[in-house]
């Protein structure tokens, strides 16, 4: 995923389907300058992750 896109999955009040290694994921915020997420997955609210953005995958649904 670029950043541009993770903006506007953020900004939005749809919900997305972002994975990271396969694991469903929300992005809590997003650092431009070293274009990078801070995640938690859907299992683990409480538990966050800092990751490149380019590492997220956008899933669309079928």
């Amino acid at each position: 995923m670029d950043l541009a896109r993770a903006k506007e999955i953020v900004s939005s009040d749809e919900k997305f389907i972002v994975h990271y290694k396969g694991d469903n994921v929300w992005i809590d915020e997003l650092d431009e300058s070293t274009q990078t997420a801070r995640i938690h997955t859907e299992r683990n609210p409480a538990s966050s992750l800092r990751v490149q953005v380019g590492q997220l995958e956008e899933k669309r649904e079928l």
